[in-house]
C-alpha cells in the first residue's frame, strides 16, 4: 500500500500541512486554525486527500502541537515528531528556495520520508504533566537568579560585606541574617530595594521549593531504578521522562542516544578514527545527561574508572571525548532504567486489572 505523508509547520495561530507521495513529490497543501474546527478541517482534508496509509510528520515545536497531536492520535492517526534542525536540513537541500509555512511544511514531510525511524509520537499524561511542572519550575528558576543579580548590586553599593554570592543568597537563613542586617542601616531608596528584593527571593524560594515536592511526589513511585542512579535527583528524572515523552517510543538504546544528542557523530577519512560533539538531539535531554556525568565524574568511581579506562585505550583522546563517551554510555544505563520502571508501571496496571 502506497503512504501519503504530512507534514505539519505548527504555529500558535495557524497549522500548515503538505501532503506528499512517498516519492517525496508534494500533492497539496492547507492552512488552519489551531482551534478544534481548524483540527477537524484539517483531519476531513486529510481523509478526502487519499484512502492510503496516512503518516502524519509534526516538527517539534516545544508546546505548539500538543493539542493538535493529542487529537490524531486520539483519531488512531500514526504521528512522528521532526525535529527542527532536521526539517531545516531537508529545506536546505530542497530546490525551493526561501523560507514559508509551506515551504517548512514540505520539509518536514520529506524529512520524516527520509528518517524512517523517527520516534512515533503518543498519550502520556504523566510525561506531560512532568514537563509543564519542570518548565514552571525552570522559569522560576530564571526569575531568581536575575532577582538575586539586581539585589547584588545593590548590596555591592550599600555594603560589600553583605554580598556572600549567588548561591548563598538563596538559602533562608542568609537572607534571613540579611534582611536583619540591611534593617540595621541608614533608610534610602536603596536600601528599600535590597530588602524589597530578598522578599521576592524568599517568596521564589516557596514557590520552586512547592513545585520540587510536587515533581517528588509523581516521580519517586514511577521512576524507582532512574532515581537509583548516582546523580539522577528527582528533578532531573521528572526532567528526562518529561523530555522523552514515553521511552516505549525507541527501538533500542541508540535510538534514544540520537534522540538525545549523544550519539557519536563520525568525522574522519583515511585510517584515523574520529568523533565530533553531536549537536542535534533533544537539547534540554542532553544537558540532563551532561549534569549527571559531571556529578557522577565527581562523586562515583565506576564513572571515573570507565572514563580513565577510554582514555588509555585512545592515545590521543581529548577530556573532553573521554566526557562525551561517558554520556553515550549513560545513555544506555538510562535506557534500561526508563525500561525497567516502564515495565514495572504495566505490570501493577495488569494486576490491578
Amino acid at each position: 500500500m502506497s503512504m501519503v505523508v504530512i507534514g505539519i509547520d505548527p504555529h500558535k495561530s495557524s497549522h500548515t500541512a503538505v501532503a506528499v507521495d512517498h516519492n517525496g513529490r508534494k500533492l497539496a497543501q492547507k492552512t488552519v486554525k489551531t482551534d478544534a474546527g481548524g483540527i477537524l478541517a484539517l483531519w476531513r482534508w486529510a481523509a478526502a486527500l487519499a484512502s492510503a496509509q496516512v503518516l502524519w510528520a509534526v516538527e517539534d515545536g516545544r508546546g505548539l502541537a500538543g493539542r493538535l497531536v493529542r487529537t490524531l492520535i486520539g483519531h488512531g492517526a500514526e504521528v512522528v515528531w521532526v525535529p527542527p534542525k532536521l526539517m531545516a536540513q531537508c529545506r536546505a537541500s530542497a530546490r525551493t528556495r526561501g523560507k514559508s509555512d509551506p515551504i517548512d511544511a514540505l520539509a518536514v514531510a520529506r524529512a520524516a520520508l527520509r528518517e524512517p525511524d523517527l520516534p512515533t509520537a503518543h498519550l502520556d499524561q504523566t510525561a506531560l504533566d512532568l514537563r509543564l511542572l519542570t518548565d514552571r519550575r525552570e522559569s522560576l528558576v530564571t526569575r531568581r537568579t536575575a532577582v538575586i543579580n539586581a539585589l547584588r548590586w545593590h548590596l555591592h553599593d550599600l555594603d560589600p560585606a553583605l554580598d556572600t554570592g549567588t548561591a548563598k543568597l538563596t538559602g533562608p537563613r542568609t537572607l534571613a541574617t540579611l534582611t536583619t542586617a540591611l534593617h540595621a542601616l541608614p533608610d534610602s531608596v536603596r536600601r528599600h530595594l535590597a530588602l524589597d528584593l530578598v522578599a521576592e527571593i524568599s517568596a521564589l524560594n516557596k514557590h520552586i521549593g512547592r513545585y520540587e515536592r510536587h515533581l517528588a511526589d509523581l516521580i519517586t513511585p514511577i521512576a524507582p531504578t532512574l532515581l537509583a542512579i548516582v546523580g539522577v535527583s528527582t528533578v532531573t528524572a521528572a526532567k528526562i521522562i518529561g523530555e522523552t515523552a514515553g521511552i516505549s517510543r525507541f527501538r533500542s538504546s541508540a535510538a534514544f542516544a540520537m534522540h538525545a544528542g549523544t550519539a557519536p557523530i563520525p568525522v574522519w577519512s583515511s585510517g584515523k578514527t574520529q568523533f565530533r560533539l553531536n549537536r542535534g538531539g533533544n537539547r534540554q535531554l542532553n544537558t540532563c545527561l551532561h549534569r549527571i556525568a559531571i556529578t557522577q565524574l565527581a562523586h562515583h568511581p565506576p564513572a571515573r574508572d570507565y572514563r580513565d579506562r577510554w582514555t588509555t585505550t585512545r592515545p590521543h583522546a581529548t577530556t573532553k571525548a573521554a566526557l562525551r563517551a561517558l554520556k553515550r554510555h549513560l545513555t544506555n544505563t538510562i535506557y534500561r532504567a526508563m525500561t525497567t520502571d516502564a515495565t514495572l508501571q504495566q505490570d501493577q496496571l495488569n494486576q490491578a486489572a
